[in-house]
């Protein structure tokens, strides 16, 4: 069975992932969607996976590695079924972010950077997510939400399962 510790691609993503390589003059241009890939597959990117992603594009595991750990979007270890993003860049904290971040801390029962006992929910401190417009704002799985509220805290979390 493949998994974060045993990695491989099915026939079909192994075709897309040749398919994204074919895109770029330099097929190492596809190593971001294939790390995507990668991510949407396993959950997120082990050193296992980073060594198998690698192979496919004939690179050290090393540059890999220096890729993943260079963007905020990977994640090295397991994280919940949603993220819940708390901006908390200057416009948001002038709005309130650290007391939304305080009470999703309350509410979930835990830390910034931890996830649920349950594998439920991540809750993540980010820089700017760019929606100023709405600050304090979060971010949901994809989602942008704001301005947002305690009410509004309490609705979110009552959506997600």
């Amino acid at each position: 069975m493949s998994d974060a510790r045993n990695p491989e691609f099915t026939p079909e993503q192994l075709a897309e992932v040749r398919r994204l390589q074919g895109l770029y003059p330099d097929r190492r241009g596809a190593l971001l969607p294939v790390l995507h890939l990668a991510q949407d597959t396993f959950g997120y990117i082990s050193l296992e996976i980073e060594e198998y992603v690698a192979g496919l594009f004939e690179l050290y595991p090393a540059h890999v590695h220096e890729v993943v750990t260079f963007y905020t979007l990977f994640f090295q270890r397991p994280v919940g079924r949603h993220l819940l993003s708390v901006c908390h860049n200057l416009s948001c904290a002038l709005r309130g972010a650290e007391d939304v971040l305080a009470y999703l801390q309350e509410r979930l029962g835990i830390e910034a950077g931890e996830t649920t006992p349950d594998g439920r929910v991540t809750l993540l401190r980010v820089e700017c997510l760019c929606a100023c417009e709405i600050a304090p704002m979060i971010q949901v799985d994809d989602e942008y939400v704001g301005p947002v509220t305690r009410e509004t805290v309490d609705t979110v979390l009552g959506r997600l399962t």
